[in-house]
């Protein structure tokens, strides 16, 4: 068993070899409860294998600069496709790929008070099951001065190239002019909102749902079916709620500041 998964570790999937293991493992268990078997051949080789690399954590804004990127934001010199995408990827808490790929299709009830949702299919999640984003006030205003509003069909972000959606480098590019390189990522306001929801005392359980992150234990993840709607929409406007606090409090220090110097150079003159 060891020479066997030493093969596949040798190809440098170290995380598909311990996967291999634990799914051999389970077998093993299996055949020991129906009598096959005595023992775990693959139980005990954890230790006899390479380690799991340490997981790389994506740059991401501190709680203190965000209200300085969003004015910088609100006047980059980027399309406004790619601005009103990174502003709903902020207010969503959504993967990359989950957003550039939206389809008009997948958005519901945006007219009605409370009710908008985000019905991402599984065939377009990480995780394979169906993903429902519930959307702030602010992303149902956002979404509705897209261009395409009054018609809503297609891809809300459609590009030239083979997949026929925005590049999965254009925001990232775009975060890049603004002064941003190595400071953040599209991804990286995944984990500015989880930091936010978890200081702000929301349940570990609405959070991680609304991330659409695995959930190992099978009978968490049915329970996790009923996705807490009510829950994560309260939690995401509140989220959209700080975002535009803090936009409002970096404006005004901003005008703050080109007054103080308006007056210094009324005074030198």
């Amino acid at each position: 068993m060891l020479a066997t998964l030493k093969k596949v570790e040798q190809r440098g999937v170290i995380e598909t070899t311990r996967r291999l293991r634990s799914c051999c493992s389970s077998v093993f268990r299996f055949a020991i409860a129906s009598g096959y078997c005595r023992y775990d051949a693959a139980g005990h080789l954890g230790p006899a294998l390479k380690p799991m690399p340490k997981a790389e954590h994506y740059a991401s804004l501190r709680p203190g600069e965000v209200g300085e990127f969003l004015t910088r934001l609100e006047f980059a010199d980027c399309e406004p496709l790619t601005r009103l995408a990174i502003r709903l990827i902020m207010l969503t808490a959504t993967r990359t790929g989950e957003l550039r790929s939206a389809d008009w299709t997948e958005f519901e009830q945006l007219n009605t008070a409370g009710k908008a949702l985000w019905r991402i299919p599984a065939s377009r999640t990480k995780m394979g099951e169906e993903h429902l984003v519930p959307l702030s006030r602010q992303a149902v205003e956002l979404l509705l001065t897209h261009p395409r509003a009054a018609i809503q069909k297609g891809k809300l972000f459609p590009g030239p190239g083979k997949e026929g959606v925005m590049s999965n480098n254009t925001m990232l590019f775009a975060l890049y002019r603004l002064g941003y390189k190595g400071r953040t990522t599209t991804h990286g306001f995944r984990s500015l909102f989880s930091t936010h929801a978890n200081e702000n005392g929301f349940q570990s359980d609405w959070i991680e749902r609304q991330l659409a992150h695995d959930e190992r234990d099978e009978v968490r993840a049915a329970y996790n079916s009923a996705q807490y709607l009510p829950q994560r929409r309260e939690m995401m406007q509140g989220w959209a709620d700080q975002l535009d606090e803090l936009r409002k409090m970096a404006a005004a220090r901003r005008q703050s500041t080109r007054t103080h110097d308006s007056q210094a150079l009324g005074a030198a003159a």
